[in-house]
């Protein structure tokens, strides 16, 4: 009897559609990077593996975002158990986060937790993300609120941030940071880049010294209904390319 041949390469130990899931998550912890909005080693981006398995891939604990690698990245059940080996250990807080979202929400396909500064500003502020904005506009058409807890240590937070979370596809956590979910990388992190943006913006806008002039309800309503074009779907399908174009220019290491 003959066996079959073992995998000579790493890529080799994967599908084709665990790949690519592999290559658009390592992208956006390289993007991440470029823009500026990483925190160290001490924010995550996770995607869940193609499959009838609940497995997720997360950054490996210790790695820079901007050396993260398709290959490097680390597949875990939602006990945060490793289901593939691998040398590298993840965030304990990183591990409660993700699965919490990832367990409760189906269409949570990609999640994307970061520390921005302005993310964080904006957290800061009572009133919290303000109509100031068309940036604005995207992020409070699906936007929600959950209050600090301390490190993200503890399970018996993972209810109650779900909750918060409810269908909404960004989430700002009070002291803390953003958090924005996709069906796909490109959905989460174009959520992430206009949330952040919109934050950016306000926190100019109050700079400024000026009197803001905030948009009407009636307009935000308005604006609302026509969001999808831009966040998901064709807008993100449109952007997504051109990002891994501007990556690849930079430098392609992230698809190893």
């Amino acid at each position: 009897m003959t066996t079959s041949p073992k995998p000579t390469t790493i890529r080799e130990q994967f599908t084709e559609a665990e790949w690519q899931t592999r290559v658009d998550l390592a992208a956006a912890y390289r993007l991440v990077a470029l823009y500026g909005w990483d925190d160290l080693i001490f924010t995550h981006i996770s995607a869940r593996v193609p499959g009838p398995e609940h497995h997720f891939l997360l950054n490996p604990y210790g790695m820079m975002f901007d050396e993260v690698t398709a290959s490097s990245l680390v597949k875990i059940d939602l006990q945060g158990n490793k289901v593939m080996d691998s040398p590298y250990f993840i965030n304990p807080a990183g591990f409660t986060i993700h699965s919490a979202v990832h367990e409760a929400r189906e269409d949570a396909l990609c999640v994307m937790h970061l520390h921005t500064r302005n993310g964080i500003a904006v957290s800061a502020q009572k009133d919290g993300l303000l109509p100031l904005s068309q940036q604005a506009m995207f992020a409070l058409a699906s936007l929600a609120y959950h209050d600090y807890e301390g490190l993200a240590l503890d399970a018996e937070e993972k209810p109650r941030l779900v909750a918060d979370l409810g269908n909404k596809k960004s989430l700002i956590l009070r002291n803390h940071g953003l958090l924005t979910v996709g069906r796909t990388v490109a959905e989460a992190f174009l959520g992430m880049f206009l949330l952040e943006r919109a934050c950016e913006i306000q926190l100019l806008a109050q700079a400024g010294g000026g009197e803001l002039s905030p948009i009407p309800n009636q307009t935000i309503g308005r604006v609302a209904s026509q969001t999808d074009a831009v966040m998901v779907g064709m807008g993100a399908a449109l952007t997504w390319p051109g990002l891994l174009r501007k990556l690849d220019r930079l430098d392609a290491s992230y698809r190893e």
